[in-house]
């Protein structure tokens, strides 16, 4: 399977996410590249990720607003300008039914970014259903903000993105090569997900500094072993779907 490399800095990007810190996971380091070129970009995160802890104590209104607000840093270390828009699904309870799609293709409409970006629903044996659900509503919301057809309640002009990027794929057919500025910025964006220390970055409140080398050590790892299918230093991976087709 061939793959393609780079597409042309956008001049806007919309990545939609099922919990606060899945896009800087899945393309953090695309999106801090394009921000440095001037791109607009926009997060939206479907879910409150209230259960984001594996505390059975917590407050889970806390845990919604301290989530939030570490979104929205997150933004800022990569370089993100536009929106951070929260849907406040329940987590665990996403789905991706017509008002759900009307939510994010009223969003698509309004924003007009020339990519998208989302998780695959198509990766086999993902556990997570808000990842599943998320990966089909922002498929199911580009077709449907693409087509003048759907949800004429809008009032607005339809939108077709020129390309969706599917990160978490298992077989990807497009690479975005990344260097260590746009690195350092994913890492940075992640860490500011503290919640998220213990449950999906395996440090704990007593780290002394070492737990957080090994985790940025894990992620130039990670688009190492990407980067090296196209033979560059690091890369992030996707599925490249032309949104006319």
């Amino acid at each position: 399977m061939s793959t393609q490399t780079n597409l042309p800095t956008p001049k806007s990007a919309l990545a939609i996410g099922a919990h606060p810190d899945d896009i800087e996971f899945g393309c953090g380091a695309t999106l801090a590249k394009w921000a440095a070129f001037d791109a607009r970009i926009h997060l939206l995160i479907c879910t409150d990720g209230s259960k984001g802890t594996w505390d059975p104590t917590a407050d889970t209104n806390e845990l919604i607003s301290r989530r939030q607000t570490e979104q929205r840093q997150a933004a800022i270390q990569l370089g993100a300008t536009g929106e951070v828009i929260f849907l406040g699904a329940q987590d665990g309870e996403l789905n991706h039914n017509r008002a759900k799609r009307s939510q994010v293709s009223r969003i698509i409409r309004e924003l007009r970014p020339e990519v998208v970006l989302g998780h695959d629903p198509w990766q086999r044996w993902r556990l997570h259903p808000d990842h599943r659900a998320a990966g089909w509503l922002t498929i199911d919301s580009v077709v449907a903000a693409r087509d003048p057809h759907y949800h004429r309640e809008h009032g607005l002009n339809h939108h077709r993105p020129t390309a969706l990027l599917l990160f978490e794929c298992e077989e990807p057919n497009h690479l975005e090569t990344l260097n260590k500025t746009h690195l350092d910025a994913k890492v940075s964006a992640l860490l500011t997900h503290q919640s998220q220390f213990e449950t999906t970055m395996a440090i704990d409140e007593n780290d002394d500094g070492s737990q957080t080398v090994r985790f940025r050590q894990r992620i130039l790892q990670e688009s190492y072993k990407v980067g090296q299918r196209v033979g560059t230093a690091h890369a992030e991976a996707f599925r490249f779907i032309d949104p006319a087709s």
